[in-house]
């Protein structure tokens, strides 16, 4: 994103009715997607029509996603299209997309993985318009890319638990049963889309660990189980959605748990393997070494639920692309099997939200 303190760019102006309709074939995929399809079970097959954007065409992309610039040479793992088992998944079209969302506000709520999902999107947007006027501003944990042409806003808020971190006067509290920051910042959205998970297991305090205690049922503790934590903040967080949340007016998701690969023996490999020199995805339509723990707690929590959450559960499609990390090629020293190159596989997640955004018959608000 460039400039912390906040930016602001403009691009010439294109009128919204250039914007071309949606194709016959697009049409197709659509009509057959209605009649329900699992976008979550499938495989990953070559494709030389993508990725769906160059590198070069985004200029926002963070240098920590930007895997090509930072020296990577292979190309083959942009050359993926994830392929659903029953049905086929429409390739993303950014003007149908904006003609959908049109005066419409998304927010992506999360941790570094929600950015790198609302990266993606914001350059498969981009691309799609590149000479419409957009704004690029941060303020604070809030930032906004938007397309006045259009009077859409793809907004990011950085929150790496969901609940509350304060400050008190024995330290700094993850509070697992407040959730105040929500009254204030995520209301007002036609589409919220939350996560967090990867923060819940950072151990090392004040590196990656911001916080001293934890209160849980009005207990102050030195730490606990991260697994039973991770669920009752989540659990605290759906109560906030089953209060706040009109699903006449707003649509919500949860991102689901981005996997990372640092054991080999989870693709069969050898212990010391990692994504590092990984080129290729794992064949076929299952991960040797089965889902992360969290992955249940969040399916759990959501079938709990009062309010229609979507889950995007794109755990087990991530999995099988050991090859779509930064690695050696985040700008950083360090080996980076956690977050995702761009273009990548953050963009067949999106592909998924649109197709979602797209068909769901009680979502005609929003479309």
């Amino acid at each position: 994103m460039g400039n912390n303190n906040g930016f602001l760019i403009s691009f010439s102006h294109v009128s919204f009715a250039l914007v071309v309709l949606i194709s016959c074939l697009h049409e197709v995929e659509l009509s057959e997607l209605k009649g329900g399809c699992d976008f979550f079970q499938g495989s990953w097959v070559e494709d030389d029509t993508y990725p769906l954007y160059n590198n070069s065409s985004c200029p926002f992309i963070l240098q920590g996603f930007d895997c090509q610039a930072n020296g990577r040479l292979d190309e083959l793992y942009l050359k993926y299209r994830w392929n659903p088992t029953a049905c086929s998944l429409p390739r993303f079209n950014g003007e149908d997309f904006l003609r959908r969302m049109k005066g419409k506000k998304l927010l992506f709520v999360g941790d570094s993985i929600s950015l790198n999902m609302w990266q993606s999107l914001t350059c498969m947007v981009h691309v799609a318009v590149p000479q419409s006027n957009y704004t690029f501003t941060r303020h604070g944990n809030l930032s906004t890319f938007a397309l006045p042409d259009f009077d859409i806003s793809l907004e990011l808020s950085h929150n790496v638990y969901l609940v509350d971190v304060v400050k008190e006067e024995i330290g700094t509290v993850l509070k697992l049963d407040s959730i105040e920051n929500g009254n204030y910042s995520w209301k007002g959205y036609d589409v919220l889309i939350f996560n967090t998970w990867h923060w819940w297991v950072h151990t090392v305090k004040g590196k990656n660990q911001p916080w001293e205690f934890i209160e849980s049922g009005g207990k102050i503790l030195k730490d606990m189980d991260r697994l039973a934590a991770f669920k009752e903040g989540l659990t605290t967080w759906s109560k906030w959605v089953d209060s706040n949340v009109d699903p006449h007016t707003t649509q919500v998701f949860f991102q689901g748990i981005s996997p990372v690969h640092y054991d080999g023996r989870g693709w069969n490999g050898t212990t010391s393997a990692t994504c590092k020199g990984q080129t290729t995805p794992v064949n076929g339509t299952t991960y040797p070494g089965g889902l992360p723990p969290a992955v249940a707690i969040v399916k759990e929590v959501l079938k709990n639920m009062s309010k229609p959450v979507t889950l995007l559960d794109i755990t087990m499609l991530s999995l099988l692309r050991k090859d779509g990390h930064p690695s050696l090629y985040a700008g950083i020293k360090g080996n980076d099997c956690s977050h995702w190159c761009l273009a990548g596989v953050p963009d067949s997640w999106n592909e998924i939200l649109y197709a979602i955004l797209s068909t769901r018959e009680d979502n005609s608000r929003l479309i």
